[in-house]
């Protein structure tokens, strides 16, 4: 997840750690806050994969600042990620809005659509996150209202995701 959002923001515009940080953390931050620790490895990695290209800029007022670009082998590496979600992506809701940030960047509408049908998909599953033994447990069963209200907040939530999608799909297809 964190590589794909240091692709799909350096994408747009080069940027500078600090700055990149700042980004990934507006989209991200309220779920798993971006460490430095965590961050710059990660930006290395991809350095070094030669997805990314560093330069260094003078500082306004301080130490220089290096910028990051993303090479063109970074470009095609964000569109193949998108065009080819790992199964988490799909499934958690945090890896999936990463996706969806960026999803415009596959530039192919089948493609998009295609990334949107899996998540269809997956939504359409019977699932819940209490069960009796194989079967999933509904809202209206449950007599603890702590639990029935996460339920029935999960649910509302993916009505609202399942429209979307349905929407977008036929939007795509069209």
């Amino acid at each position: 997840m964190l590589e794909l959002a240091i692709l799909g923001f350096l994408f747009e515009t080069p940027l500078h750690g600090y700055e990149l940080r700042k980004r990934i953390a507006a989209l991200t931050g309220h779920v798993k806050p971006v460490a430095e620790s965590t961050l710059y490895p990660a930006i290395k990695r991809l350095e070094k994969a030669g997805l990314l290209a560093r330069t260094t800029e003078p500082g306004s007022v301080a130490a220089p600042r290096h910028v990051l670009t993303l090479a063109e082998g970074g470009r095609r590496e964000l569109r193949r990620r998108l065009a080819e979600p790992d199964p988490r992506d799909i499934s958690d809701e945090n890896r999936w809005f990463t996706v969806l940030a960026f999803l415009r960047h596959l530039e192919d509408a089948g493609a998009q659509s295609a990334v949107l049908r899996r998540r269809l998909a997956f939504l359409e599953e019977p699932a819940s996150f209490f069960y009796d033994g194989d079967r999933p447990l509904r809202a209206e069963e449950l007599d603890d209202p702590f639990r029935r209200g996460l339920l029935t907040i999960a649910r509302a939530t993916s009505r609202a995701e399942l429209t979307w999608l349905r929407e977008t799909i036929a939007s795509l297809d069209g």
